[in-house]
């Protein structure tokens, strides 16, 4: 019999089954690690290409105002217009240097006719919960620049009150200002000069960070191997004492001779008798 053999076993079948099914995990989550890797790589290659480029007219940049492409995340328009301060909103539960407060949501009526949203900053939220003082837009005609991001949508379970809203919700946006507006991206207000200094605060700069995540592929990769060496290590280890336990004496042992039916030992005296007479 093979000293293998052993492994035909249902224990061992079912410890093979568990080391495959936890190499699997392991290798999904190495694939997931390199895919948020790639994810943040695109982001940092919009960054470098989008955030410090020379604006463009927001009709050119958004042909469709329905329709809002990753790729644009960044991109520096240019509007011509005037605020609609009187259908500005905020926007709750929105982080900043490590407090919790509001973003300045302001339509902007464009030249052309349509309404673009622009994030004018970030304003701290007071004591009673409700927005800190911040100042009002420029009146009349002005020229500004924004960089474009893709609404965010609803989330179920919250809705907007007065004028706070839950999230960016570019439809109910439109809805408000009741107007044709631009539905697929907004603007984060470029500022520039004192008014940086003053809420609402403009939002930081982007990190260019791809993150941890290839190290942490190649750790979950690494914990997929070590599950079979470790299975490996485990049968040999058994396959050695298995061996050990079976093994033979060093010495062997000198096979004794079968003893003789009683018959046959007294014949065997009595002829030993007669030849000592002799």
């Amino acid at each position: 019999m093979s000293e293998w053999s052993f492994l035909r076993s249902r224990r061992w079948a079912g410890y093979l089954v568990l080391v495959v099914l936890f190499a699997i995990a392991c290798s999904a989550l190495g694939t997931w690690q390199l895919n948020r890797r790639a994810e943040a790589l695109a982001e940092v290659a919009r960054i470098d290409a989008n955030y410090d480029s020379d604006a463009v007219p927001v009709a050119e940049a958004l042909p469709d105002p329905d329709a809002f492409d990753v790729d644009q995340r960044w991109l520096v328009v240019a509007l011509s217009g005037e605020y609609l301060a009187d259908e500005e909103i905020v926007v709750r539960n929105r982080p900043f240097g490590g407090s919790s407060g509001f973003e300045v949501i302001t339509p902007f009526l464009l030249d052309e006719g349509d309404v673009f949203m622009v994030d004018r900053g970030w304003i701290a939220q007071g004591s009673d919960g409700r927005p800190s003082e911040y100042a009002a837009p420029p009146a009349g005609h002005v020229e500004i620049e924004a960089r474009l991001k893709a609404g965010e949508g609803r989330i179920a379970g919250r809705t907007s009150t007065g004028r706070e809203f839950a999230t960016i919700d570019l439809t109910e946006l439109a809805e408000r200002v009741e107007a044709p507006s631009y539905t697929g991206g907004y603007g984060v207000l470029v500022q520039t000069g004192s008014d940086a200094d003053e809420p609402p605060l403009a939002a930081s700069r982007p990190e260019r960070d791809e993150g941890p995540h290839l190290s942490y592929a190649l750790q979950w990769f690494v914990f997929a191997l070590m599950a079979f060496v470790g299975l490996g290590w485990a049968v040999n280890q058994e396959r050695r004492a298995l061996a050990e336990a079976s093994a033979s004496p060093d010495a062997p042992k000198t096979p004794r001779e079968p003893r003789k039916p009683p018959r046959e030992r007294r014949d065997a005296d009595i002829e030993d008798e007669i030849l000592d007479r002799r």
